[in-house]
């Protein structure tokens, strides 16, 4: 859109020296997320005046007699700030302070080539925050996605690749599924497993801002980062634009392909991407502007997308449309100056058609035959309504409401049509029958469910703010709810999953000479869950203090209580927590008094909810059982087995019995949500006009981590040794909700009898670990700010992530269930599970900026280079762990069909043994260098911008993930006890190769 003024011509002052544009920008802030702050220093007793240069919103305030000033909850944007006769132009950014001085006249022009300034050291808050505007965010070479210029600020690595989205942030050595996410303000997180968010077309956004620590009582319901963005709205001049963005394949680097070394698979991959090809293709318009100068305004946008990919696998491949329409709507209505309701609406629905195909040939790179078609939806609606009131010029309230309705990911079409088509796997792993063809069948869902699983939050805040002398305090109360709509059924279409074994013994599931030797048997795998809905119900309130002492001291308090209530599907609560507190204390110093040099700390304390999906999960009924029988033949259509013997062969293998459990016996009644204390000490200092510096020092280490327990042996060994000889370990519900290593108080039917007692079990029946998770850092960061030619910022960050469990999400095996992971369901899975966690990055160098060649020439580079994740060594545990067989004498850890312990073969001996985490190694060093051209003309009354982004310029394409599993199978498949898996380290993801983006973008 076109800028305020002409290229060259801004006119700054001296004191407006920080308030220089940098492309990063790394400092504190205390407003809220989708407000900002100017303060400043005047005249005793003078009038300031400030005016919104695109609004046209005016405000004015009396300077203090200690001469300072502030403005609170401005929307972000351009203002002039008038006092005295001095004028200064300035930009507030998203939960950031901007200051200005008007104590000395205009004494020196700064070239700032059309972009305002706004402050690189703000010495009003104890928060850490990186701020980036639309204009930013076009100049530096970074994917068109929030989570990708998110990982842009200091402290944040990128998650697994298979989880969530795969480009999910990690922040601060916390899971990528403890973010908080937010729009204009309001909280859009989806809580059902905390790896998604309602997102928008990435062109609407106008700033995002990224808190990675350290933020006030305001803020919770987080342990890793906050990333706000700010919508773009229309002002009183009428602007419009359109663009189109277009990722060719031909200009893409082909994925690698990974060869299956397993003797029993020749000829395959346990990787196949070389062929895929993928491309993607989006185009906007967007316009907004006054609909009543100066009361009014609206902007609207409109995106849509076609992109395309061809995915091809052993048997089948499929070809991918996604071609909905997204959108939003921005109404903003200055009621007063003083007053104003503002309204945004987003769709961000995702339509996606799939053509599946069943090849000729073994991993074909083509689509033979005819395909079938089946469309995916998902995606979310959000509506915010907003007032912001400056009752006084000492007094300003703010009122939100809102609601964010998602719709899981939802089949229609040709994929449903083999519902009635069991799964089948052959001795061989191979996939047979016509759940195969051409495509697998999708699960059977329970019909009485409503057709669509569905997550829908509704909220309410209201926050106030008073200035009384010195102080600024604020204190707000927030109110959500989260209600999740989970279908319930089979897992599997057809109801079941077959799979044929060869027994070399003539052994099955334990009992000798069923067959002969050599002969074959089947297994049958039942998984199925009743339907529900779910309701979380999260509130909170906050009080908090910032004391400007004096000019160079400031001091933090807040306070922030948190209430926490999950509901099973009868809406009876199961985990409830009240006035959960969580204070938090800082500090900032202003050293030399003139926004120099900035000394700061502080120390917190953070709650995060429980997921919904925990409600999901632990309180409906789940039946998961595995039984083996002899059969005489196989179907001719589906493949499975015929003639079963009359009775299935051994003990049945039941982890979930499918019952509903007592809502008062799958917690423990004492749990401590999740929390974590964060302690961060670091300065910044402007070593000229031209470059800041900073460093900070951080430490996090998780109090109370909650994870469920799934065995029996704990409940029962106490019950016997207190005398409980009636107590059966079947009326305990399946897992149970915990704090991993401390006690557990738990009602238990202690007799048989149908009556539930309150007992304390100490924690060392458990033989769990201690839920633990530190994470000790050191950032160093560099930035030189936009001066009219080239600007720059660089961020080295060294840290340590250690301890027993990663957090809400589990990487090495890929586990989405947010608080729910395998690794703490047996004592025997946390044996060894001390050690570096899947986000640890020991080193971390980020660098990017801008250069502009000639008045409509511009390049710029990104620049991130990483050290390697930890390895493990992941197997089965051994049949001498205390926990292999469960109180009933099965349902123990030695059931598990995965691997989930730190347990695995030696290859030398065929024996298992303990290797604690991470201590096989680490993946590669990672290098990614992005570099961007652009060509920005006049044209016309308007500017054509043609850009191009190369991604990954030097085509690196390291190993970013590699198989972790070293033991083959369990004893009961065709394997030789002790087998390894002969893939084990083999890659299983890369980076991306090279990649081009070309943009073409006329704005007016």
């Amino acid at each position: 859109m076109p800028t305020l003024h002409t290229p060259r011509s801004l006119v700054l002052r001296r004191s407006a020296v920080a308030l220089a544009i940098s492309l990063g920008f790394a400092g504190a802030a205390q407003a809220q997320s989708a407000e900002g702050s100017l303060f400043g220093q005047a005249k005793a007793g003078a009038t300031v005046s400030i005016v919104n240069l695109d609004t046209g919103l005016q405000r004015q305030a009396t300077v203090e007699a200690g001469g300072s000033f502030t403005f609170s909850k401005l929307p972000p944007g351009r203002y002039r700030v008038t006092s005295g006769g001095v004028t200064r132009e300035v930009v507030v950014a998203i939960g950031s302070g901007t200051e200005v001085k008007l104590t000395v006249q205009e004494i020196e022009r700064i070239e700032i080539s059309g972009r305002a300034a706004r402050s690189s050291i703000d010495v009003t808050s104890v928060e850490s925050n990186t701020v980036f505007t639309a204009e930013q965010m076009r100049t530096i070479p970074v994917a068109r996605n929030v989570d990708a210029v998110a990982l842009l600020a200091p402290g944040a690595v990128k998650g697994d690749p298979g989880l969530g989205s795969g480009g999910l942030a990690s922040f601060g050595g916390a899971s990528v599924g403890e973010n908080g996410y937010y729009i204009n303000g309001f909280d859009v997180t989806n809580i059902r497993n905390f790896l998604s968010y309602a997102n928008l077309p990435f062109d609407a956004v106008e700033q995002q801002q990224i808190k990675n620590g350290g933020y006030g009582a305001e803020y919770g319901r987080s342990l890793g980062g906050v990333v706000s963005v700010l919508t773009k709205r229309g002002g009183n001049e009428w602007k419009a634009g359109a663009a189109v963005y277009y990722a060719p394949d031909s200009f893409r680097t082909r994925d690698h392909n990974v060869a299956d070394l397993d003797p029993e698979h020749p000829n395959s991959y346990t990787v196949f991407r070389n062929a895929w090809r993928k491309t993607d293709l989006s185009y906007t318009v967007y316009g907004g502007g006054p609909i009543i100068k100066d009361k009014l305004f609206v902007f609207a946008l409109a995106e849509g997308r076609h992109d395309t990919e061809d995915r091809f696998r052993e048997s089948t491949s499929t070809y991918q449309l996604e071609n909905k329409p997204k959108g939003l709507l921005k109404l903003d209505w200055a009621i007063t100056d003083n007053h104003s309701l503002e309204y945004t609406g987003i769709t961000n629905k995702k339509k996606t058609t799939l053509t599946d195909y069943a090849n000729a040939a073994s991993y074909s790179t083509t689509h033979d035959g005819a395909g079938a078609n089946s469309v995916q939806t998902e995606g979310a609606d959000v509506n915010i309504l907003k007032y912001t009131g400056s009752l006084t010029q000492d007094l300003t309230v703010s009122a939100m409401v809102g609601r964010v309705r998602n719709q899981q990911l939802t089949t229609t079409g040709a994929r449903l049509a083999g519902q009635d088509c069991p799964v089948v796997l052959d001795t061989d792993t191979s996939e047979i029958g016509c759940w195969a063809k051409p495509f697998p069948g999708q699960p059977i869902r329970d019909p009485k469910a409503p057709p669509k699983d569905t997550d829908v939050r509704k909220a309410m805040r209201f926050d106030v703010e008073y200035v009384l002398g010195k102080h600024t305090l604020r204190g707000g109360y927030d109110a959500q709810t989260f209600d999740s709509v989970a279908g319930g059924g089979s897992d599997y279409s057809g109801g079941y999953y077959w799979r044929y074994f060869i027994s070399a013994s003539g052994t099955v599931n334990g009992v000798p000479n069923v067959v002969a030797p050599g002969g074959q048997y089947v297994r049958r795998r039942e998984s199925t869950q009743t339907s529900g809905s779910y309701r979380v119900e999260n509130t909170a309130v906050y009080l908090e203090d910032s004391w400007q002492m004096n000019r160079n001291w400031m001091l933090y308090g807040g306070l922030r209580s948190e209430s926490f209530n999950n509901k099973n599907g009868d809406g009876i609560s199961f985990v409830k927590k009240d006035n959960l507190l969580a204070p938090r204390l800082g500090f900032a110093w202003n050293v030399n008094g003139d926004s120099s040099l900035k000394v700061y700390g502080n120390l917190g304390r953070y709650y995060i909810p429980v997921a919904s999906n925990t409600n999901i999960r632990a309180t409906r009924g789940e039946l998961f059982e595995q039984r083996f029988y002899t059969f005489t033949g196989r179907d001719p259509r589906t493949q499975a087995p015929l003639g079963l013997s009359a009775q299935d062969i051994g003990v049945p293998q039941i982890i979930n019995d499918g019952k509903l459990p007592d809502p008062a016996t799958v917690a423990d009644t004492n749990l401590k949500p999740m929390n974590q204390d964060e302690f961060i000490l670091g300065f910044q200092k402007a070593l000229s006009r031209e470059y800041t510096i900073g460093a900070k020092v951080i430490r996090r280490k998780i109090n109370d981590g909650m994870d469920d327990f799934c065995g029996g042996y704990a409940q029962k060994n106490w019950a016997l040794d207190n005398g409980y000889t009636d107590f059966d370990a079947g009326t305990l519900a399946p897992c149970m909700l915990l704090n991993p290593g401390r006690d557990v108080h738990l009602k238990m039917d202690l007799h048989s009898d149908g009556n539930l007692t309150a007992v304390t079990i100490p924690a060392k029946y458990f033989a769990l670990a201690k839920y633990e998770r530190t994470y000790n850092a050191l950032e160093l960061s560099l930035d030189k700010p936009f001066d009219g030619r080239w600007g720059f910022n660089a961020t080295y960050t060294w840290s340590k992530s250690r301890g027993t469990a990663e957090g809400y999400v589990q990487s090495t095996l890929q586990q989405e269930d947010a608080g729910l992971t395998q690794d703490f369901d047996f004592g025997s899975f946390t044996d060894g599970s001390k050690g570096y966690l899947p986000n640890d990055r020991r080193h971390v160098l980020k660098a990017y900026g801008t250069f502009r060649v000639a008045d409509d020439w511009r390049v710029g580079a990104n620049l991130i280079v990483s050290s390697g994740r930890p390895i493990s060594c992941i197997g089965f545990v051994p049949e001498t762990v205390p926990d292999f067989v469960g109180p009933d004498g099965a349902t123990g850890s030695g059931d598990y069909t995965s691997a989930s312990s730190y347990y695995c073969v030696n290859p030398k001996t065929g024996k298992s043994e303990l290797v604690p985490r991470g201590t096989r190694g680490r993946t590669p060093w990672t290098g990614q260098l992005d570099a961007q051209l652009a060509w920005t003309p006049k044209l016309g009354n308007g500017r054509l911008t043609l850009q191009v982004d190369i991604f990954n310029v030097l085509n690196s394409q390291r190993v970013t993930r590699v198989n972790e599993v070293a033991d083959y199978s369990r004893a009961t498949t065709s394997a030789i006890e002790g087998k390894v898996n002969p893939n084990y380290l083999s890659p299983t993801d890369f980076q991306e190769g090279r990649s081009f983006l070309f943009t073409g973008r006329y704005e007016f």
